[in-house]
């Protein structure tokens, strides 16, 4: 299998029409080719600043254009970042993200947000932010602290994009995109399935993605979780084999990216995960809550991994615990010797 980027959306219209058998069974072949099949990459998300997000995106609980159950959050100091990714590193993940309720960083973020990507690089964790728009200025500053990943997803296909958002157009994303790429990071970028799109926006999703210069290093592909107060909560369930169809393309035309199951794993069965792992997914998102939706706790995730006989993938370099704890002090005491704890742990939202 090649690695293209010269998609068209017919022909990948037409991986998804075929047989459901013959799709899973390309699909696991071309994985094979480029992944240990019994590999899964492990991941944990914290949401770093919750809420209040001035962005209108319709799925989205932590948007302020609607009433949900998710409070408005200020930025988590430094040092409650690091010790909840040295709790990720303890529980078995390989990489710890950070996500941010906003449009996009402002200046006066910046100092804290590097902080907490060096603090987690020297865990000995993959480090992958996620904070809406940045320009290329800050997606540099990123990059030289440490931040091997960062998350912009795409969402869904340009043509039904308008139908989800209109605070920040299609090409926005691109050029955040842009700016990581030309920053030297890695991209993770995917997008959201049951948002009522139809199976050409979800070929089209896959196009945008799999024809960017280069492929995203990670692919994460969310199954919609419905939150009541949002203008989604009440559209139609995706069918499992549907969901399970998207992972297989996935797969096939970017087949050396890690394709994630991120958010909506809480409504999947056992048997329903298998067969995406089968299809190609060799990455997940690890804990009980993805920033402010409900995720399968470490346990359940262990269960099925050993009935399946997936062994997780793990970092060849990782301090012991007494490094840890040791710099989880070095930053307590920085942050101890700042003129104002305000300057650290105010109102991000506005």
């Amino acid at each position: 299998m090649e690695v293209r980027h010269d998609w068209t959306v017919e022909e990948v219209q037409a991986l998804f029409d075929k047989p459901f058998m013959d799709l899973v069974f390309e699909a696991q072949q071309v994985h094979r080719q480029y992944h240990d099949p019994n590999k899964v990459q492990v991941s944990t998300l914290l949401s770093i600043k919750t809420g209040a997000c001035p962005e209108d995106c319709k799925y989205c609980p932590q948007s302020a254009h609607y009433r949900t159950d998710v409070d408005r959050e200020r930025l988590l100091e430094v040092e409650r970042v690091l010790d909840a990714a040295h709790k990720a590193k303890t529980s078995g993940a390989t990489r710890f993200c950070m996500g941010a309720a906003w449009k996009n960083p402002k200046e006066r973020d910046m100092p804290y947000l590097l902080e907490m990507v060096r603090g987690v690089k020297s865990m000995g964790l993959e480090t992958c932010m996620t904070l809406g728009m940045i320009t290329g200025a800050q997606a540099n500053e990123l990059a030289d602290a440490g931040l091997d990943y960062y998350n912009h997803n795409l969402d869904t296909s340009p043509e039904f994009y308008g139908n989800i958002i209109t605070t920040r157009t299609y090409q926005d994303r691109l050029d955040t995109l842009s700016h990581v790429r030309e920053a030297g990071m890695k991209i993770c970028s995917g997008g959201i399935i049951g948002m009522g799109e139809s199976s050409r926006d979800r070929a089209g999703l896959l196009v945008e993605l799999a024809n960017l210069p280069t492929h995203p290093e990670s692919v994460p592909i969310n199954m919609l979780v419905k939150v009541k107060g949002t203008p989604l909560e009440s559209v139609d369930d995706v069918d499992p084999f549907d969901f399970i169809r998207i992972i297989a393309v996935a797969r096939i035309i970017m087949p050396k990216s890690a394709v994630r199951l991120s958010a909506g794993r809480e409504d999947m069965n056992e048997q329903m995960q298998a067969l995406c792992f089968m299809a190609g997914a060799n990455s997940v998102f690890y804990g009980c809550k993805l920033l402010t939706t409900p995720n399968p706790g470490e346990d359940k995730d262990m269960q099925l991994f050993a009935k399946l006989g997936i062994n997780r993938q793990e970092q060849a370099a990782k301090p012991d615990e007494v490094q840890a704890q040791e710099l989880l002090g070095q930053v307590a005491e920085r942050v101890a010797a700042r003129p104002s704890k305000d300057d650290l742990f105010y109102d991000a939202s506005v």
